[in-house]
């Protein structure tokens, strides 16, 4: 068996060829990141043998630098395999004392690693077909999380520029506030405008829960405002809104894309009450193939939702807190996923009462349903079933 270990880098991959049983037959080389680089890999592979059914290539994951090379090895019907980076950096800080890291170190290290690691599981072509849907996933995240910061953004200035306006409307997130503010960025700009203008917004954006009445009372309020009269404030408010506006839309255009994925091939974790498609395409995205676990404990360990252990000697710590390693993404979908169960689900909104009853915080007690919900999630996956409620 010939061993391949690599060494993932931005413009750069680092290599290590060796046998199975240890003995080395290309030292570390360096290939750039194009298709020159890969093609000279695979000259340096067919070299040590023509049969690539005798080839092993380990990685390094590091997210999106590693995308390009692993989808160029799966189409050379290359087994990969992908190694976290923690364990690397342990096993590389083991071999000495000296604080030694370089790249050709660690492609080596990779390389033993996969001749030690013999119950791997070879990334496999479901994998490199779920890596679109993982980014699609996670840039939903991100979109969500920058229209949630931009939303802190306009309450803050809403207090500077008409804070009575709170006491109207239940959120000033609702779209018929954010027209509103984006054709009148402050009370000094409301006081001047008509009822009538008020009223047709206003019952436009709400779909006619708002009109006149509420027109009125906004103009009341704001001619008597204490709000402050501030260009910047309001050109800030406007822009604000109108990045909004385009989040929503972008994350209505993702979430579009997700479904599509979804539809395709339904994650039996979408069957559980609680877990929108949303949720189930993070989990699925972020694990990949279930298959490559063996126990629903492997599965807990990689979302980094594990409780931590230390002993030694007589000492036996009695605070376990989370590991939170693994995936971010993963972990966050669980948690939500979980407090949705939890709400939905009524065996696990009693599990979840029964953590709180027992004086754990909110958040404690909901890592203990996520945990419970792991094993749930596993068990569907794998035996590929759908929730029933006597579950």
């Amino acid at each position: 068996m010939i061993i391949v270990g690599i060494d993932v880098a931005k413009d750069k991959h680092d290599c290590f060829i060796t046998s199975s049983t240890g003995e080395v037959i290309t030292h570390p080389f360096t290939i750039t990141n194009n298709l020159g680089g890969y093609e000279t890999l695979m000259r340096r592979i067919h070299e040590t043998t023509p049969n690539l059914n005798e080839v092993r290539v380990g990685l390094e994951a590091t997210g999106h630098y590693g995308y390009n090379i692993l989808s160029f090895l799966g189409k050379m019907k290359l087994k990969s395999y992908v190694f976290n980076p923690l364990l690397i950096h342990q096993r590389v800080k083991g071999q000495s004392l000296r604080m030694t890291k370089t790249d050709r170190l660690d492609a080596r290290s990779i390389a033993v690693m996969l001749t030690t690691e013999l119950n791997s599981k070879p990334y496999s072509l479901k994998s490199y077909h779920i890596l679109e849907l993982q980014a699609l996933c996670r840039n939903r995240f991100r979109l969500v999380r920058q229209c949630a910061r931009i939303k802190q953004d306009v309450s803050r200035l809403v207090t500077v520029l008409f804070p009575e306006i709170e006491t109207v409307f239940s959120s000033l997130h609702l779209k018929s506030v954010q027209a509103l503010f984006k054709a009148f960025p402050g009370a000094s700009y409301i006081a001047k405008a008509s009822v009538e203008e008020l009223t047709g917004l206003l019952s436009d954006k709400s779909k006619k829960v708002h009109g006149y009445q509420m027109a009125c009372r906004i103009l009341e309020l704001a001619q008597k405002s204490v709000g402050t009269v501030s260009l910047a404030s309001s050109l800030e408010l406007q822009q604000c809104i109108q990045r909004i506006e385009l989040m929503t839309e972008q994350v209505k255009d993702v979430e579009k894309a997700i479904f599509e994925y979804v539809e395709a091939e339904t994650p039996y974790c979408l069957s559980i009450p609680g877990i929108s498609f949303k949720l189930a395409a993070s989990i699925v995205a972020e694990v990949g193939d279930f298959r490559r676990f063996e126990t629903a404990d492997q599965f807990l360990a990689f979302a980094g939702l594990s409780p931590t252990t230390y002993e030694s000697g007589k000492y036996r710590s009695s605070h376990a807190r989370m590991e939170k390693r693994g995936s971010r993404y993963l972990r966050y979908a669980l948690m939500t996923a979980a407090r949705m169960v939890a709400t939905h689900t009524k065996t696990y909104g009693q599990y979840f009462a029964k953590k709180r009853s027992e004086g754990k915080p909110y958040f404690v007690a909901l890592s203990h349903v996520a945990k419970r919900l792991v094993r749930l999630i596993f068990r569907l996956e794998i035996n590929q079933e759908t929730f029933r409620l006597d579950k």
